[in-house]
């Protein structure tokens, strides 16, 4: 367990060092007001305390991804907390932060809108039908998950609730969260919730040592039971604990509630380090809980999927009243992501729309529709769609972090690369695995490595030569 809780150990340090050095490039200034003062209407642009804000932030990045993508990912064995520790560190965590500083100056722009400042209309546009279709889709995704836990809990504690009386429920509060004032619901419930969180985090992590479970051998060698290759598979699956464009689609929201910037580094760093730890966790669970190592890990995922997976562990390492606890900590994550998508969703389309969202009956105009295809996507097999999802969710991480690029480029110069090391390494492998995979081109690894090589140098070239040049056109921002 020393790579355990040495991975633990380095992420926690990251926040007071790489952490620290970021906020110092980014160049954070108390002095500048927010937009929760200077756009101030009551329903998005609202002045909230920092730990509401962190607590938002976090549970809104914090979906099914830490916990289902971490079990997936743990397939891999021990390899797996290289990509959630330093990605995590270097890529994740900045990737939150620059993208939240930058919608912050921009008086809190959506995420595609920051895209069309520094990338051009061209990809806002393409940006704007992107990601509110991710949204719609993460919603909808975020009803399902957490309703199949409910429903699990619930037949195992011999109370028989039909599963779609659990979807219902969380589409009635996603829809009172969605437009509601963000202090009236989200603002006051998510405490609640954090609680949940909380008791998951510390029981589930303490309980895998107490217990004295072991990890496999540490070693680079693939140890994925169906022989699927770590590069780039392992990059796609584990998203959400080391480096997730949908996290990017929310900071916007935190930047609009934000009382000063120098908070700024503990809600999207400081979010994005506790989402690690939690990656961490349940990587760790799905190494050492099964005897039979990530072999019977499969075994259990095929028998069962996540969902099984995390209620046996939980009632395993914390007993039944505790595992019941720690499992509804594990449906707040998917909740408390779905309800936010559905609100960044409509923020996207307001702000595409130009539609002030002041009045109610301007939120329910952009709201209700959304909601109709989100009820009706519900009903449907969407399995062929959400294939390509982990792939376009780290797509869309790529765009942002070549965004963040060309925002350093022309504020803070050679100090880009913290971010375009980062955008050349996720670029390489959203190249790499829709070339090589089935759902993708399917192309042998050494033509789509060399493809690759050929892409990745392409745009370090046009981004060094184009990049300081292009971002002259960009309109001045407080820094």
């Amino acid at each position: 367990m020393f790579v355990y809780l040495g991975g633990i150990f380095l992420l926690i340090i990251a926040y007071f060092t790489w952490g620290k050095f970021v906020e110092k490039v980014i160049g954070i200034d108390s002095k500048n007001t927010t937009p929760a003062y200077t756009v101030a209407d009551g329903v998005d642009y609202v002045p909230l305390p920092t730990w509401k804000v962190y607590l938002i932030q976090l549970l809104n990045i914090a979906g099914l991804g830490p916990i289902f993508g971490a079990l997936q990912g743990a397939l891999w064995g021990p390899a797996a907390y290289l990509w959630i520790v330093f990605g995590c560190i270097f890529g994740g965590a900045v990737h939150d932060f620059v993208s939240g500083m930058m919608s912050l100056r921009h008086k809190g722009a959506s995420l595609p809108e920051l895209h069309g400042i520094y990338l051009g209309n061209v990809i806002k546009n393409i940006m704007r039908v992107f990601i509110v279709l991710m949204m719609i889709l993460v919603g909808v995704v975020f009803v399902k998950g957490p309703a199949d836990l409910l429903n699990l809990i619930f037949t195992n504690q011999g109370i028989q609730l039909n599963t779609y009386f659990w979807i219902a429920l969380i589409f009635v509060y996603y829809i009172l969260a969605t437009l509601l004032p963000i202090d009236k619901i989200i603002g006051r419930i998510y405490p609640i919730f954090g609680i949940a969180l909380l008791v998951m985090v510390f029981g589930v992590g303490i309980g895998i040592l107490v217990e004295g479970y072991t990890l496999p051998a540490f070693t680079l060698e693939n140890l994925h039971p169906k022989d699927i290759p770590i590069w780039s598979t392992m990059f796609i699956t584990i998203a959400c604990g080391a480096l997730s464009g949908f996290h990017a689609t929310q900071s916007p929201m935190m930047a609009r509630c934000l009382k000063d910037e120098k908070n700024a580094r503990k809600v999207f760093y400081g979010a994005m380090i506790a989402e690690g730890l939690i990656a961490m966790i349940w990587a760790t669970v799905g190494m050492a809980f099964y005897k039979g190592g990530t072999a019977g890990l499969a075994a259990a995922l095929a028998n069962g999927g996540p969902n099984t997976v995390v209620y046996q562990a939980c009632v395993t390492l914390m007993g039944v009243a505790g595992g019941v606890l720690a499992v509804l900590g594990v449906v707040v994550c998917p909740i408390t992501s779905g309800d936010t998508a559905f609100r960044a969703a409509r923020i996207i389309l307001a702000d595409m729309l130009s539609i002030e969202q002041k009045s109610i009956i301007k939120r329910l105009l952009i709201a209700l529709p959304m909601f109709a295809v989100s009820v009706y996507i519900t009903f449907i097999d969407f399995s062929t769609i959400w294939k390509y999802f982990a792939w376009s969710n780290q797509v869309l991480g790529t765009v942002t972090l070549w965004a963040c690029s060309v925002f350093l480029y022309k504020y803070r110069g050679s100090y880009h690369w913290i971010t375009t090391i980062p955008a050349l390494f996720m670029t390489s492998v959203t190249i790499t695995f829709i070339l090589t995979q089935p759902i993708g081109f399917n192309l042998t690894y050494s033509v789509g490595n060399w493809v690759n090589l050929l892409v990745v140098i392409s745009c370090l070239i046009i981004f060094l030569t184009l990049g300081k040049k292009f971002s002259h056109t960009i309109a001045e921002v407080s820094m």
